[in-house]
């Protein structure tokens, strides 16, 4: 993202802006008078603050904030048996959590059902749900739209019931978060991007259009190098709802993500950098047996260079790349052995 980072937080929240009300001029003769022109603008925005005001009681009992003794984030109540979707930076290696829901009562525990960092999302459940828990409405994230007005909710630095309020400003942005205690970060394609300023407490909210519908799970900020890395302000990521529900219901259902629909090669690897000291392309640590890159004759020692027609440099080009693809396609690998290039036409696999 040019000379921007992306960082993940624990949270999430969007910087408010102002809804401007503007009355066109009435063209002579309409019969339009002043008066009526003045009043346009109040009556308008009255029925956009109506609007947030029913998403926000409609919405926000469905989001809870999560104490997992080492960070705070937010989490959206999925269904009435008591499962909580939220990131799996937020869970990080806890197991068991305290949930406060939207009203403020007293704490409930839960406990981890599995986290699957590879889309940077988890599923916990509470040991006792409430009889009045009130699961959220997922609504399709492929109908988001640039310009569509959202509303984010969680605990942005502990400030539990928390609503700001922006547009969705960019979909289907592939990003990669920061890589953590020496693992890469994940890799999350057809992420919607939206006017949020991240913020620690919020990540794992619930990102909510005007139909009440969480359209997304906020979880990601752009930071800016000649900032001192600092946020760099509207620019904020949401994990689209369509991939939250593919992965929470196999979670609740097996204990587990069972089809990813994530491409991968099936290789361990790690940038290389080449005679200007500068990253060259992903070496082959091993190539898993019977692994897509395996089975087309990719060996441990090559050197990745190119997937189709995009170059590879790093492993987190590699990543973006394969965010793109669906396993079962197929593509054309450039690699180097022994100082020569070389192609291979691979049937990606699944991760």
């Amino acid at each position: 993202m040019n000379a921007l980072r992306i960082r993940a937080a624990v949270t999430v929240t969007v910087s408010l802006a102002a809804a401007l009300i503007v009355a066109g001029c009435s063209s002579p003769g309409s019969g339009d008078s002043g008066e009526s022109t003045t009043q346009a603008a109040p009556m308008a925005a009255g029925d956009l603050q109506d609007d947030y005001q029913q998403v926000i009681e409609n919405v926000l009992p469905s989001v809870v904030q999560i104490d997992a003794s080492d960070s705070l984030g937010s989490g959206v109540v999925y269904d009435d048996e008591g499962h909580i979707v939220t990131n799996a930076h937020v869970v990080g290696k806890e197991r068991t959590f305290k949930v406060t829901t939207a009203t403020g009562e007293q704490a409930l525990t839960a406990k981890l059902v599995t986290s699957y960092p590879e889309q940077d999302l988890a599923v916990i459940k509470l040991d006792n749900p409430p009889g009045k828990l009130k699961p959220a409405k997922f609504g399709d994230s492929t109908k988001a739209k640039v310009g569509q007005i959202v509303l984010a909710m969680g605990s942005p630095l502990g400030l539990s019931s928390s609503v700001t309020q922006g547009i969705v400003s960019a979909t289907g942005r592939t990003v990669s978060e920061p890589r953590t205690e020496g693992a890469a970060g994940a890799t999350i394609a057809n992420m919607v991007q939206t006017s949020a300023a991240i913020n620690p407490g919020n990540s794992g909210g619930a990102l909510v259009n005007l139909d009440s519908e969480v359209i997304g799970i906020p979880t990601l900020a752009a930071t800016d190098p000649q900032m001192g890395d600092s946020a760099a302000p509207g620019i904020g990521f949401a994990i689209p709802s369509s991939m939250v529900k593919t992965v929470a219901d196999q979670i609740i259902k097996d204990g587990k993500v069972t089809d990813s629909g994530r491409a991968a090669l099936g290789i361990t690897g790690r940038t290389v950098l080449g005679n200007d000291y500068k990253p060259a392309g992903v070496a082959v640590a091993e190539a898993q047996k019977d692994g897509a890159a395996a089975k087309a004759g990719i060996e441990a020692g090559d050197i990745i260079t190119k997937l189709g027609d995009t170059p590879i440099t790093t492993i987190t080009s590699l990543s973006e790349a394969l965010a793109g693809e669906k396993p079962g396609d197929k593509a054309q690998v450039t690699y180097t052995r022994d100082g020569s290039d070389k192609t291979a036409d691979v049937t990606l696999g699944e991760m």
